[in-house]
């Protein structure tokens, strides 16, 4: 899900919430988001979390990515949490 928080936030503008069934999953979403962007020389300032945790977080600043493994999400349902902001791209 890609949603346009600039309404509704202060230090962001767009946030990316994802899933991965696996922690493997959650790694390689991770690792492929980083090298694509660092191609165009768009590098991270902040990174958190580990695959095991079922939670990782790369902050590009105007755009924070969060991949959650299932379980993870619906736990934190930053989908809800967010729910004012605009949603550009939902794919289930």
């Amino acid at each position: 899900m890609l949603l346009d928080a600039r309404g509704v936030c202060s230090f962001s503008d767009y946030f990316v919430i994802c899933s991965g069934e696996t922690a493997r999953q959650i790694k390689t979403i991770y690792e492929e988001v980083e090298q694509t962007l660092k191609k165009e020389d768009i590098l991270p300032h902040h990174r958190e979390g580990t695959p095991d945790s079922g939670w990782m977080l790369l902050d590009f600043g105007d755009i924070i990515v969060h991949i959650f493994t299932l379980t993870e999400r619906e736990y934190y349902q930053l989908d809800k949490l967010w729910s004012q902001a605009i949603p550009i791209v939902r794919i289930q």
